[in-house]
């Protein structure tokens, strides 16, 4: 499909999908539309000047990236089939020639921002509507205006970014182009899972400003939602708009509350205070640079966590003023969660691609690869 977009904040109206088609539809025992998209199946009408061809490592990237993301609750598309092709690639970023593939995404939509920014470049009013409609009846059956559809979109947008914060997921390139409609997360390129808590953390090399960084994610994202309300306003009334965007800050705070209380394994309050001690949590662990995957894995379940905590890898940060701030602050809270059964936290840092990646590369060895998939449950 065709689209526009913002990329770094720059609009470019020479995009679409260079490599990728949209080559069948199903529903799923809900009755929601699922689409099912190649991604390296060769050129396309927009591959400007490209392949069109995926590597096999990126597609196994992507594969580890949507498994683990399901396993942590947040809303992304899945990794239907990854297939080797045979082919020998060149690529400027991985030793060449490499491996190539072609992988089926599965989605409930594949529908991005920038397709209607290209629209709203054109004028074209209709063609708005007509994408609109098509979004309201498949996706926000419930809504019946513009302003409405709009809300809907930022509502899911926002609980998407607030689990993207709690998963500890830096995307990378949240380009408009890269935002789809359902608010479920794709594509995935330059992609981090943080080690320790780095609000400046990015993953792309070529962020070199740090645009995309994961403390600025829900920025971003309100930014890039502005940019879609921008083109809706050819065809309704900017205020609705606007009014629909306040929306984003209390649909972002509730969501972001609701994934770190869930994280943790502990009763929201319902009170102000539920805000605050999300905001001491990453303040103490920016301030810590306690290991981020294993702090989560340690208090799961509540602060009746801490024998096993104090005793664990990450037990030397589990001192001082800092923590016992934060610490005097969760035991207040009930837990609602039963501890973890395992003794290490699930994870996926950079390393740790590049360490199932190699047997792969040199032996065609996929046993740890399919063993770090099947510990996501």
């Amino acid at each position: 499909m065709r689209y526009h977009g913002h990329q770094f904040r720059q609009y470019n109206p020479d995009l679409g999908d260079g490599r990728g088609f949209l080559f069948a539809q199903m529903r799923d025992k809900d009755g929601r539309l699922l689409d099912f998209g190649t991604k390296g199946s060769g050129t396309t009408p927009y591959s400007r000047r490209g392949d069109g061809r995926l590597t096999l490592l990126g597609g196994v990237r992507e594969v580890l990236a949507t498994r683990y993301l399901e396993h942590l609750g947040v809303n992304t598309s899945r990794t239907f089939s990854l297939i080797e092709t045979g082919e020998a690639l060149q690529r400027g970023d991985e030793p060449s020639p490499t491996r190539s593939a072609v992988m089926v995404r599965l989605s409930h939509s594949h529908i991005r921002f920038g397709t209607f920014q290209r629209h709203a470049y054109f004028q074209d009013t209709d063609s708005l509507e007509t994408l609109v409609a098509y979004c309201q009846k498949y996706f926000y059956p419930e809504t019946s205006t513009t302003p409405e559809f709009f809300e809907g979109v930022i509502v899911n947008s926002a609980k998407t970014v607030a689990s993207w914060m709690a998963a500890g997921f830096v995307h990378g390139v949240m380009n408009t182009d890269n935002m789809n409609i359902t608010g479920e997360s794709f594509d995935y390129g330059p992609y981090r899972f943080l080690p320790v808590l780095d609000s400046n953390h990015t993953a792309a090399y070529f962020d070199h400003n740090r645009l995309y960084a994961f403390g600025r994610q829900p920025e971003i994202m309100y930014w890039n939602l502005a940019q879609l309300a921008q083109s809706l306003s050819l065809i309704c009334d900017d205020q609705d708009l606007i009014q629909a965007l306040e929306s984003f800050a209390p649909a972002y705070r509730a969501a972001l509350i609701s994934e770190i209380f869930a994280k943790l394994g502990i009763e929201v309050s319902e009170s102000e205070k539920d805000i605050s001690f999300v905001m001491a949590t990453f303040k103490y662990l920016e301030e810590s640079a306690a290991s981020w995957p294993q702090f989560w894995h340690d208090w799961q379940g509540g602060a009746g966590r801490d024998t096993s905590a104090y005793v664990g890898p990450n037990s030397e940060f589990y001192k001082g003023d800092g923590f016992a701030d934060w610490f005097a602050e969760f035991k207040t809270y009930t837990p609602i969660k039963d501890r973890p059964k395992t003794d290490t936290p699930p994870s996926l840092l950079y390393e740790e691609i590049g360490e199932l990646w190699a047997p792969i590369a040199e032996h065609d060895d996929w046993s740890l690869f399919e063993a770090k998939l099947a510990s996501y449950g």
